[in-house]
């Protein structure tokens, strides 16, 4: 059974720094479209940055710049290096996986994680 499981959440204040990751199990994830997305309360969930096992990345404009996201193939291991966070950055951030495909983006992902909150404060 695949399964992903995040963590590296938790408060900090602006312009500080955050390393999530996302530890998959159950599959080589590295036959997959991996991706972040994050949801604020009262928001739509959206699409952060991709992964694919070519290692192209994608990243949304809002953090472009600020995160990066990358892979640890030996420990089966996502993550999402967040810097100069703001006080919109904050949400629940899950890791997600889905059909290996030429453009992560256009990807539906069906497996999700259990997501791991985000607070940065003023």
């Amino acid at each position: 059974q695949v399964q992903l499981m995040e963590s590296g959440g938790g408060s900090v204040q602006a312009g500080g720094s955050l390393r999530l990751s996302c530890v998959a199990s159950g599959y080589s994830y590295s036959r997959y479209c991996m991706a972040w997305f994050r949801q604020a309360p009262g928001k739509e969930r959206e699409r952060v940055a991709t992964l694919s096992n070519n290692g192209r990345t994608s990243s949304e404009d809002s953090v472009k710049g600020r995160f990066t996201i990358s892979e640890d193939n030996a420990k089966n291991t996502l993550y999402l290096q967040m810097n100069s966070l703001k006080p919109e950055d904050t949400a629940m951030y899950y890791c997600a996986a889905g059909p290996l495909a030429t453009d992560c983006r256009r990807v539906v992902f069906g497996v999700w994680g259990q997501g791991t909150q985000v607070t940065v404060s003023l």
